[in-house]
């Protein structure tokens, strides 16, 4: 199985399908590169190279102690870029991995990077602070994180049907699938857990955001719980310069299985308006 170091030498384990225009996937909080299987091979099929890696601390890749802040989590998405010597390339963040995508661009530039996608995103920032007041308050946030931290397996289990918007209008999920997903998660240290899920929940990407050069996608469920859209993505959507906002109606935070196929031709749509005249890249 293919792996790369970081700077601090934890291994981290990536996919690489297809060739042409790269796209990365940067996964959502305790999820792995499964949880695309139906974005990477739909624009693995239509022409595209698509990598996505496992987090530290989530799924094939090492579970460190440390390094789930944004400044370390970016340098990790740098560290496959440049393994790969990727360019051109299109970043797709999930929900946490959103947050990933924008500490990159700050940190990092952009010179690899022709744009980017922020799905159901949990940026710019979710906790509620006196200069930030349609946020969700960190009382609230650290009493939900006690209960998941007492019983991980039943706390999924509790959220799943939220996750998915389950009784939503033309929102279909079998249990097998959300089983599927309550497994990804599970396959993520207790430590990884709760340290990456509160700092991305303190972290302030708001002057990030309006610092972003790149056409951005911002793609957001209007029945989203765990980022709600008005503290999310609709935020997002004032604040990034050259942005499109789509939004997807009686669609919760995991669009990209409940709403798939319309992502896929949202993301193959947004490639393909941009695309450079030397899309068709070697691998690196």
């Amino acid at each position: 199985m293919p792996f790369f170091d970081t700077n601090d030498r934890t291994q981290l384990f990536y996919v690489d399908e297809g060739t042409g225009t790269p796209v990365v996937f940067v996964a959502s909080a305790w999820l792995s590169s499964r949880m695309w299987e139906f974005q990477i091979p739909h624009l693995a099929g239509q022409g595209f190279r698509c990598v996505a890696y496992d987090r530290r601390g989530h799924g094939r890749s090492d579970w460190p102690w440390n390094g789930y802040d944004y400044d370390t989590l970016a340098d990790d998405l740098a560290a496959l870029l440049e393994t790969l010597d990727l360019r051109n390339v299109m970043l797709v963040g999930h929900s946490m991995g959103g947050g990933e995508v924008v500490r990159y661009l700050t940190r990092h530039g952009a010179s690899r990077i022709d744009r980017i996608a922020l799905v159901g995103a949990t940026a710019p920032f979710p906790m509620k602070t006196p200069d930030n007041p349609i946020a969700i308050d960190r009382a609230l946030m650290e009493a939900d994180m006690a209960v998941r931290t007492a019983d991980r397996p039943k706390w999924f289990a509790d959220n799943a049907d939220a996750f998915f918007g389950v009784g939503l209008p033309g929102v279909s999920v079998s249990p097998e699938m959300i089983q599927f997903m309550i497994r990804q998660c599970l396959d993520c240290s207790a430590r990884a857990t709760a340290a990456y899920f509160l700092g991305g929940f303190t972290t302030d990407l708001r002057d990030e955001m309006r610092r972003i050069t790149v056409p951005t996608l911002i793609v957001h469920g209007d029945r989203d719980v765990q980022a709600p859209i008005d503290v999310c993505g609709r935020k997002s959507a004032q604040l990034v310069p050259n942005n499109q906002f789509v939004i997807y109606e009686n669609a919760a935070h995991g669009l990209f299985v409940t709403h798939a196929e319309r992502l896929n031709a949202d993301l193959l749509s947004f490639l393909r308006h941009h695309a450079r005249a030397d899309s068709e890249l070697p691998r690196g």
